[in-house]
């Protein structure tokens, strides 16, 4: 578990996180802007969820898109696309990496 430290410049407060996490952290598919009107597209917002969800669950038990690939037996190219937003996760894919990293 990540111990996070807090300080305080000029009023304003900030975290300070181990650069191997902040780098994990920030190396993630960006969220859809909202619209003018606020609204979100739903299919991209799921894409992007999904996808961060999706690395941060393989890289917290350490593997890499082919270990995993391996492991679940799912081609190491849809776990590339599931992990850039670029494809839509099916019920059949998900149950088979979740039984992996669901550790």
């Amino acid at each position: 578990m990540m111990t996070l430290q807090t300080i305080e410049v000029k009023g304003e407060r900030f975290v300070l996180v181990p650069e191997k996490q902040f780098r994990e952290l920030t190396n993630m598919p960006a969220l859809p802007p909202a619209a003018a009107n606020g609204a979100v597209d739903a299919i991209a917002y799921a894409r992007a969820s999904v996808a961060r969800d999706l690395i941060l669950a393989r890289r917290r038990l350490g593997l890499t898109q082919a270990q995993l690939s391996k492991r679940a037996k799912v081609r190491q190219e849809t776990i590339s696309r599931l992990e850039s937003g670029m494809q839509t996760i099916t019920e059949n894919t998900m149950k088979k990496l979740w039984r992996v990293l669901d550790k």
